[in-house]
């Protein structure tokens, strides 16, 4: 075969110079691109590598936005929680110098004003936004969380933020958590209200009343004698006779009720009585489950020994007959001359509660030789029209008016857990069923008294019966006889079909029905599940029964604004010590709280500051306000919400070291995959370069080649 010119330049030059060419023009679209490959066709394994780093690239931005927005969110709850730290220890601060004995009431009142202050600003903290988001809203981040009364609107929900693939962190508080949370390491603290003096102390001959002359005002002590507690008309000490006796009612740490009777004599001391009412609570020689302590004023303080419990409640009231000549002990509630009411507490009502009258002889009670000794007052009348004496009262008492709403003042609270109750909870999952029927409330009874929003009195009966039995049903007594059997409705149930709920079922909600359809006199029309459910929605039209914040039931007046309603809801055995001890108390004459699991940060606020206001350094329910808790508790009360919102601190802490730390592993993470992504896409200048200049070369070494290939060619053909 011939070789031609044409050979000689395809072989040297055509596809050279396309493959230079094409060479040549990559090198410099690299160059100037800065990038290897623009599209897949180029470098399929270099295009999905760098796909894959771009969704890398992609994610690792989205866990640093949300990051960066979650540790800016936890960053400013650290600061202002940090503030509140710093307020409250200024509170107490201001608290200690109002428990100086030397302040006289215009220094107190300017303590007060200065602690309304820290009040505000609290509620200002409380308030904080970032971005016009709330940081204390919970989830209901456009939500204010405190209105002014301190009350919280926000919700418990939970914010996190994006940290890693498929792993989020928290980044709020909420202010359930902040301002009504729960401390599980916390025990319960009440303490009666009423200060007690050493009444031999006081009237050194009690025989007569000039001797109150020579007497000193001390008050009692755990050493003295239940003589020098309750007092005597003579001046020998009885010995041998059990005449002194104290009512106590209550709830244990578990949430079981009880009443006891304790019977005390002359010479024993009151350390006896504080072990007495330990026993009563559970306490053995081996295991306390209550600590008993009486304070430097005389008043009784219990002490929860099991942490996180909001159970404990105390109750008590003493009494002492002066005059047994005539057979009877007045002060035994038992005593057989109470005939069919042997075993009330309200046996003791025509007792006189001043001794100091019992002792002059001007007492106008109607037994004035009977001496009730009260220990805790409150400004709950009883639910008894005829009962004089308000140290009787336990839980027979009416809840409290503010307006238009009626309020409880005990937290209804889980057996199980701790925790408040819901409209769906059962009455069976608090209440005590040791009580009555044991292990369950089938034939349990309430009583349901007052005035309804017009004004007029109801009377009803709430009666729980298991299915077996007929189901829960609620009568009323119009007439005033005392029987019920003046209409009876059935309460029912939302099972298909429609029957009386089982007394094990009924939850607070269907309660709350009861209360609100009597209270506002909205009664079924006839006994039928139509016309209950109608009486229930034409009810809450003018009137709404729920459950508070803080688990407490509440009824609103929709109509007045100030109502002409009341409410007492308690068991039928309450007062009865010859039966079981209530299942279920909602409504308490009980000691005052210093201190629980379950926080109220804006309502101790108030309690501390109202101690100083009163100028009260102690609880005295015979002065002013009955139930405050002075300011020596106050003090007590402020160290716990310091301990709680110390905790509380140390969360957010934590969560904005977390994201910090998760921010600076995905800033490195973010750089090692853009440096790594660089090395697959992006143009190596200098090796582009040389690859170039070698392009450049190989093209002219290409081009000089074929240039002398053509010239040779020449001559051969001359």
């Amino acid at each position: 075969m011939r070789v031609t010119s044409s050979m000689y330049y395809d072989l040297l030059y055509k596809d050279n110079n396309n493959n230079i060419s094409n060479n040549l023009f990559d090198v410099n679209r690299q160059i100037s691109s800065g990038i290897k490959i623009k599209y897949a066709k180029d470098d399929v394994r270099t295009f999905a590598e760098t796909m894959r780093l771009d969704n890398e690239l992609v994610t690792l931005n989205q866990i640093k936005s949300s990051t960066e927005s979650g540790y800016k969110f936890s960053n400013q709850s650290d600061t202002v929680l940090n503030d509140f730290s710093n307020s409250l220890s200024e509170t107490k601060t201001l608290l200690i110098n109002a428990a100086n004995d030397s302040n006289s009431d215009i220094s107190l009142d300017a303590i007060a004003k200065d602690l309304r202050g820290l009040e505000n600003h609290f509620k200002n903290l409380a308030n904080t936004s970032i971005g016009g988001e709330y940081l204390f809203s919970g989830s209901k981040i456009g939500t204010k969380p405190i209105t002014d009364d301190g009350t919280y609107m926000g919700n418990d929900g939970k914010m996190s933020a994006l940290v890693s693939s498929g792993v989020r962190q928290d980044y709020n508080v909420s202010g359930m958590k902040v301002f009504l949370g729960e401390e599980s390491r916390v025990n319960r603290e009440v303490t009666s209200n009423i200060i007690q003096k050493n009444l031999s102390a006081k009237y050194p001959d009690y025989t007569d009343s000039d001797s109150k002359k020579d007497g000193e005002d001390k008050n009692i002590t755990p050493d003295d004698t239940i003589r020098d507690l309750m007092g005597d008309s003579d001046n020998d000490i009885d010995e041998d006779n059990l005449k002194h006796h104290f009512y106590l009612r209550g709830i244990k740490s578990d949430g079981s009720t009880f009443n006891k009777h304790i019977k005390m004599k002359d010479d024993q001391s009151i350390q006896n009585l504080l072990d007495e009412i330990g026993k009563a609570y559970g306490n053995t020689p081996d295991v306390d489950l209550v600590n008993v302590t009486m304070n430097s004023q005389g008043q009784i303080l219990v002490e929860d020994k099991f942490d996180g419990s909001s159970k404990l409640e105390f109750n008590m009231v003493g009494a002492t007959d002066f005059d047994q000549d005539d057979g009877n002990d007045d002060a035994d509630i038992f005593d057989a001359e109470y005939g069919a009411d042997a075993g009330k507490i309200t046996n003791l009502d025509d007792g006189e509660t001043d001794f100091d009258k019992i002792i002059a002889g001007t007492s106008n009670a109607n037994n004035s030789n009977l001496y009730v000794k009260e220990f805790v007052v409150s400004p709950y009348a009883s639910s008894d029209a005829n009962q004089k004496l308000d140290a009787l009262n336990y839980d027979n008492t009416y809840f409290t008016k503010d307006g238009s709403k009626l309020t409880s003042n005990v937290t209804q609270v889980l057996k199980n857990d701790n925790s408040f109750i819901s409209s769906s909870t059962k009455l069976s999952e608090v209440a005590d069923l040791s009580q009555g029927t044991d292990k369950t409330l089938d034939g349990t009874s309430f009583r349901l008294v007052g005035n309804n929003i017009a004004g007029n009195t109801y009377d009803v009966q709430i009666d729980l019966k298991s299915s077996d039995n007929g189901g829960s049903t609620f009568s009323l007594d119009t007439d005033g006889d005392g029987n019920y059997n003046d209409g009876t409705y059935t309460i029912y149930n939302m099972n298909d079909p429609r029957a009386a709920v089982d007394a094990d079922e009924m939850t607070y909600q269907q309660l709350m029905d009861v209360i609100n359809m009597n209270i506002t006199n909205n009664l079924p029309a006839t006994d039928t599940a139509d016309d209950y459910d109608q009486a229930i929605k034409d009810s809450k039209y003018v009137g709404g029964t729920n459950i508070t914040y803080d688990g407490k039931l509440e009824f609103e007046d929709r109509i007045n604004s100030d109502t002409k309603a009341s409410l007492a809801l308690y068991d039928v055995n309450s007062g009865d010590f010859s039966k079981d001890a209530s299942v279920m108390t909602f409504n308490s004459n009980d000691g005052i709280t210093v201190r629980d699991a379950k926080t109220d940060f804006f309502k101790t606020i108030d309690d501390a500051i109202k101690a100083v206001e009163a100028h009260k350094l102690y609880p005295d329910g015979k002065k002013g306000e009955s139930r405050n808790v002075g300011i020596q508790n106050a003090i007590e009360m402020i160290t716990n919400l310091e301990d709680h919102i110390n905790d509380v601190h140390t969360t957010v802490g934590a969560n904005s070291k977390i994201l910090e730390t998760s921010l600076e592993r995905t800033e490195t993470l973010e750089l090692s995959t853009m440096t790594l992504r660089s090395s697959v896409i992006d143009t190596d200048l200098a090796e582009a370069s040389l690859t170039l200049n070698k392009l450049n070369l190989n093209y002219e070494a290409m081009l000089s080649t074929v240039g002398k290939v053509s010239k040779l060619s020449l001559v051969n053909y001359l």
